[in-house]
């Protein structure tokens, strides 16, 4: 490809301007419905306002378009062109080698202790993403459909026992087993009936949990007070043998001193 002024430009300035002129999908969820949207923005200009930001920066909406005036999004990660994630603390806008451990984003160790080199795209946002992850932080004046128009239940509801109570808003002494959220199951055979599914409560407090831990505190006060009686026992027992020595011994000092006096007589 031939610059302006005669020279040819190498494969890396090419590569630029074509991602420059390429397109950019954002991946816009909202945790306020559950819904999420993929849109894709041709236009560079609309996109300026999101290059060299940070993740989980807020940006303002305003230079997507007139439907997402008002809102407010927050960068919460990304995918460049070849698929390589964003990782949050990288301060550069292209892609690195960093070696990884356990507990670190972007990388899953297959072995106990293992840690490997893998290739990740920085924090700061650029011309040479694909996909830019964005999340509703505050909504705007228009309903933008499919994102903030419909609401989204949560597939699963709480399954522990305090959890539950706390969505309900529940006292010690309701039953909790009345407020399971349950949810309808289709079959893929037509001719059988939906049927109903519900998660089993954990920490459940039931009568029989309360008697297991009277049982377990009446083992543990049977067990301390035989220790203290094992513990007299043997003290008294020890004292007994220590007397029995001491006598033995007193005797046996007794028998030497008399048959000392009477050789010496």
């Amino acid at each position: 490809m031939p610059a302006p002024n005669g020279f040819f430009l190498s494969n890396r300035v090419q590569r630029r301007r074509r991602t420059r002129c390429a397109s950019m999908k954002l991946n816009i969820a909202n945790p306020a419905t559950g819904c999420q949207k993929l849109i894709e923005i041709e236009d560079e200009r609309r996109l300026r306002a999101f290059y060299d930001k940070r993740m989980s920066t807020e940006v303002s909406g305003d230079s997507l378009g007139d439907e997402f005036k008002g809102y407010v999004f927050r960068i919460s990660g990304g995918n460049d062109k070849q698929g390589f994630p964003m990782k949050q603390g990288i301060l550069l806008p292209n892609r690195v080698r960093i070696l990884m451990g356990e507990g670190h984003s972007c990388y899953r160790p297959r072995r106990r202790g293992e840690r490997k080199r893998k290739s990740v795209r920085g924090c700061i946002v650029g011309a040479d993403l694909s996909v830019l992850s964005l999340v509703v932080v505050r909504q705007g004046e228009q309903h933008i459909p499919g994102l903030t128009d419909n609401t989204v239940p949560k597939r699963l509801g709480p399954k522990r026992a305090n959890k539950i109570r706390k969505l309900f808003r529940l006292t010690k002494e309701d039953d909790v087993r009345k407020f399971v959220i349950r949810r309808e199951v289709k079959p893929k055979n037509p001719e059988k009936k939906p049927y109903t599914k519900a998660p089993k409560i954990q920490r459940l407090v039931t009568p029989l949990t309360l008697q297991r831990k009277r049982h377990r505190i009446a083992l543990k006060r049977r067990r301390a007070e035989a220790a203290k009686e094992a513990a007299t026992d043997y003290s008294a027992l020890l004292a007994k043998r220590v007397k029995e020595q001491k006598e033995k011994k007193s005797a046996l000092r007794q028998r030497r001193s008399s048959s000392v006096a009477k050789s010496s007589s």
